[in-house]
């Protein structure tokens, strides 16, 4: 599934009609196109491009994430929690799709800080950055090139760029020249028509009153004529999407108004100003021409104000005027180069998965499982918070176990409520229950009643013998015990996987741009090839388990044959173990951490691995 992040170089790029108009020409060449806005700059209820999603392009969304409660965020120091939360919204645009097309952040002087959350985002995402340039502006090229370089800075990659509202004399090939290996996706030439309001939409804005409603709906503005001469001096103007304005006491306008209404020309309107009046004998005389359609509005300023407020009228697309939004989409799709496009979504999404979109969707995973988790450090702090987090997202079930009173004190000694969906038992109230569960578990090892109560006395081998017998689904432990202490219980009651020998750990890497799974860190130290075969299975199905694409490097001091030792050889024979057993396995090994990780370095000492310089 690939992401495009739209992000506009400076203000007023058109960035909303641009990136609808994407979503318009993937839709026309097959695709499952869906589109997201993940943050607010407008009241929800305003925002344009979301009303625009869902009513023309068919395209159903989640709410953004308003502005103001992204800055306060920011301005908390919740950056990470913020970006999970894009992130993750995003996420949930794109299930489906073959394509999601993002709409960033526009410029905004008042709030800085926009920039660098389109790049936060978009990194998080993976996302292919968009960039989207005014031609207007006589400095689209450099524009682009300066916030290609700025992003570029930032981790992102810019797959391409779209020039808008280009003038005539735009070169679109001087353009592909000058931006060189940042691909073009298309001009899109300026056309006023497409900018021209209905004459509802300056009614609104002007606060008029309308006197004769026409056509008042349907009649776009093109251009506003001030009557300061007489009627024979402006005849000339009376054209169609001409708004004509002028005194109520200037009947020979008024009456050249309507002549030419009755002849058909399409005028936008007649506005009278000064909170004039039609003379009711000229509403009498002209009624055939205001029965012709002829919109007819009064306010209260003159006509040199209302001009200038008439001038300054915003140039966003009201959510009720669909028909100039579609003619706007039109013009964008029908002006990017559809092999371009193809192009780009044929090529494979990245296989890496950054940190917001990871944690993302371990708690949807987790949410669909809705798992009973025992706790079995119930009363420490940070164990009780957690619980109370995973409540109120609906992470897990969790089971707090230790003393209720203990627990409850602790919790109000902290400031958390506990909710009712955390559940709380006291040990004593449960242990006897296990007892002789424990010692069937242990038969072999010669375990007596009284030495199980003892084990039992620990709250983990509790929690152990609940998940042993299917009271709970999972145990969490491990922020005041040992992982020995941890791990322990488990291994005597529960035991390996059928088909393991061993047990292995993983840890989950947040990076930067990337997780990374390391194994095993904690339960093997030194293990044999064999062992050290299975770990690396392991590893990689739990990897795939949490959605991380498993290419395994086997770590070694040497890469490759260019060292040896009975340390490179273990690694070796391991590698070639693990690869029998798993012949579709990306794997590779032994190779030092460096040609792992990093790609340049990767290519270097191991040219043809499937794995180095992009292990997981």
């Amino acid at each position: 599934m690939q992401i495009f992040y739209l992000i506009p170089t400076r203000q007023n790029v058109g960035l909303t009609s641009v990136a609808l108009g994407v979503v318009r020409a993937l839709q026309r060449r097959g695709y499952r196109v869906n589109f997201v806005k993940p943050v607010a700059q407008e009241e929800i209820a305003n925002e344009s491009s979301l009303h625009f999603a869902r009513a023309i392009c068919s395209v159903e969304m989640p709410d953004p994430v308003p502005l103001i409660r992204a800055d306060e965020r920011l301005s908390a120091g919740q950056e990470p929690e913020l970006l999970e939360e894009l992130v993750g919204l995003c996420l949930r645009a794109a299930e489906g799709a073959d394509v999601l097309v993002a709409e960033g952040l526009h410029t905004d002087a008042t709030h800085p800080f926009t920039p660098r959350l389109n790049a936060e985002i978009a990194r998080g995402l993976k996302a292919e950055i968009v960039l989207v340039a005014s031609g207007r502006s006589g400095h689209a090229i450099d524009d682009i090139s300066h916030m290609a370089q700025r992003m570029s800075q930032t981790g992102c990659h810019v797959a391409g760029a779209i020039v808008n509202k280009a003038p005539r004399k735009f070169d679109p090939e001087a353009a592909r020249q000058a931006l060189g290996e940042i691909t073009l996706w298309g001009v899109v030439p300026y056309n006023p028509t497409l900018l021209a309001p209905r004459t509802l939409d300056v009614a609104r804005h002007l606060n008029a009153r309308v006197l004769v409603e026409g056509e008042l709906a349907t009649r776009r503005v093109l251009e506003t004529v001030i009557t300061a001469r007489s009627a024979a001096e402006m005849i000339h103007r009376l054209v169609p999407g001409a708004l004509i304005m002028g005194a109520g006491d200037r009947d020979d306008i008024m009456l050249a108004t309507a002549l030419a209404a009755s002849k058909g020309v399409q005028l936008a309107g007649l506005v009278l100003t000064h909170g004039s009046e039609i003379d009711p004998r000229i509403r009498k005389l002209a009624s055939h021409a205001f029965a012709s359609g002829l919109p007819i509005l009064s306010v209260a300023n003159d006509s040199f104000i209302t001009a200038t407020h008439i001038d300054h009228m915003p140039s966003a697309v009201p959510a009720d005027d669909t028909a100039r939004m579609n003619a706007v989409l039109d013009a964008v799709a029908e002006q990017l180069w559809t092999s371009v496009l193809d192009a780009r979504v044929r090529m494979p999404a990245s296989t890496q998965m950054s940190p917001p979109a990871f944690r993302y969707r371990l708690i949807q995973q987790a949410r669909r499982a809705n798992q009973r988790i025992v706790l079995p450090e119930g009363d420490e702090p940070r164990t009780i918070r957690a619980a109370v987090v995973c409540a109120e997202k609906g992470i897990a079930r969790c089971v707090l176990l230790g003393p209720r009173a203990v627990i409850e004190a602790v919790a109000a000694g902290q400031g958390i409520d506990l909710p009712p969906t955390v559940e709380i038992i006291e040990p004593d109230t449960v242990r006897e229950q296990y007892v002789e569960r424990m010692v069937e578990q242990r038969r072999n090892k010669g375990l007596t009643l009284e030495q199980a109560r003892e084990q039992l006395q620990d709250t983990v081998v509790l929690g152990t013998m609940m998940l042993a017998v299917g009271d709970v689904d999972g145990l969490v432990s491990g922020a005041v015990h040992t992982t020995a202490n941890t791990v322990r219980p488990a291994l005597q009651l529960i035991k390996t996987e059928p088909g393991s020998s061993i047990v292995s750990s993983i840890f989950f890497m947040l990076m930067p741009d990337q997780v990374l799974v390391y194994g095993d860190c904690a339960i093997n130290p030194d293990p044999s090839a064999t062992e050290l075969a299975e770990i690396a299975l392991q590893s990689a199905a739990s990897a795939q388990a949490f959605g991380i694409e498993p290419r395994v490097a086997m770590i070694s001091y040497s890469t490759g044959h260019s060292g040896a030792g009975v340390d490179v050889e273990k690694v070796r024979a391991a590698t070639a173990l693990a690869k029998d057993k798993a012949p579709d396995l990306l794997i590779d090994g032994p190779l030092q951490y460096d040609a792992a990780s990093v790609f340049e370095v990767g290519q270097q000492k191991a040219p043809g691995s499937p794995v180095a310089g992009q292990a997981t």
